[in-house]
């Protein structure tokens, strides 16, 4: 079977034509990237290899070396068509690799960005790589072509819907398998099942599958635990087309739920609508968490304050579904420029308060009109198992 890559040539050119266009931008000869769902964006190279460090060598040009072990050549030959491979073996180093590259590219003696916000190019290998005594002007030029990734294009859409169909539905069958004495292997087991069967691959991490009792912990998931009647069972759940992410989340109540809880979720959707009209091209980011804030004051929770209402996703590698190190939020004064064509995973969340918990948060495409919630096949209202 043949090898159809995710991206066809034009979608890859016209993404190395912008790469090349923000190095000229930021007096750049080349870049050093390493951040995976960068590689993944310009090469299309789509395995589990990430966890060693890739480092695929840019210039201005717009020609590239992709340096990995040798052990990934028939994986590269048989996905990526527009960068040549330097392989290396596990006792050779990669920096000797990245230097030859450089060396093959017009590099030595440029002036040269790389990503250090990589989860995975190491100390030692960044400073091997730094250290070649070859004239180089090293720069940080970390986020530059993360900012590339931000404004999705029609194809990148539609993979993102996909994605959505995927999570919505895994999420209604977790919902389906929650009982007083079931167990959360249980509903982790009905979400993966579902998820996978409308077309999902591994997302970039979770689902989170917990306990109120542990419903602060923000990033740990199933691990045993029995569900009886009053529990709440806390749901953050992602599927992945094509490597592109779709989060979202419920808060499910066990046999009933606490007095107030109706209310709660009235704020909670508020909330969701006041971000989705706020996410308007040329509105700033902080100025969706305000709105959603407002809506938090007009429930009396005026001093009550989140990190941030949501942030943008996208291409998104183990372990993380944000698409690298870092967090693109709607926080708080953020000045960032919303754009069509942005996903944002948004939160209405309203936990640890005066009011009964309760939270939402859903998979939002910026259009010319607003947000639109593209997981919107599981209620937003109570749920009551």
């Amino acid at each position: 079977m043949t090898y159809l890559s995710p991206f066809p040539k034009d979608e890859l050119d016209r993404r190395i034509l912008n790469a090349r266009k923000a190095l000229k931008e930021n007096n750049l000869d080349g870049i050093l990237i390493a951040v995976p769902e960068n590689i993944y964006y310009l090469t299309g190279l789509d395995h589990w290899g990430f966890f060693a460090a890739h480092v695929l060598v840019l210039n201005q040009s717009g020609e590239m070396g992709l340096c990995c072990r040798a052990m990934e050549r028939i994986t590269v030959e048989n996905q990526v068509n527009n960068a040549r491979f330097y392989g290396h073996k596990d006792h050779e180093e990669l920096s000797d690799y990245v230097h030859q590259a450089m060396k093959d590219l017009g590099l030595l003696g440029a002036r040269v960005g790389i990503e250090k916000r990589s989860l995975f190019l190491t100390p030692r290998h960044a400073e091997r790589i730094q250290d070649d005594r070859s004239g180089v002007k090293w720069v940080d030029a970390s986020g530059i072509l993360d900012d590339l990734r931000l404004v999705k294009s029609p194809l990148e859409i539609e993979y993102t819907r996909k994605a959505a169909h995927a999570v919505d539905l895994g999420t209604l069958a977790a919902v389906a398998s929650i009982r007083d004495g079931g167990s959360d292997y249980e509903v982790a087991a009905a979400y993966h099942n579902k998820m996978i069967l409308e077309g999902s691959e591994y997302p970039g991490f979770g689902p989170f599958i917990r306990p109120t009792s542990r419903l602060g912990e923000e990033h740990t998931t199933w691990r045993g635990e029995v569900f009886r009647n009053g529990d709440a069972v806390f749901l953050e759940t992602c599927a992945s087309y094509r490597k592109y992410q779709s989060p979202m989340g419920r808060l499910v109540y066990v046999g009933s739920a606490p007095k107030g809880v109706e209310e709660s979720a009235e704020l909670a959707v508020r909330g969701m609508k006041a971000i989705c009209e706020a996410l308007r091209p040329g509105a700033d980011a902080g100025d969706a968490y305000e709105a959603w804030h407002q809506v938090a004051a007009s429930g009396g929770l005026v001093d009550y304050h989140r990190h941030h209402c949501g942030y943008l996703v996208g291409i998104g590698f183990p372990p993380s579904w944000t698409g690298g190190s870092m967090v693109t939020s709607l926080f708080p004064k953020s000045t960032r420029k919303i754009e069509v064509g942005m996903v944002v995973h948004a939160h209405s969340w309203f936990t640890n308060t005066t009011v009964a918990d309760y939270f939402i948060s859903n998979t939002v495409l910026v259009t010319e009109n607003g947000g639109e919630i593209l997981t919107n096949k599981t209620p937003e209202t109570p749920i009551i198992r």
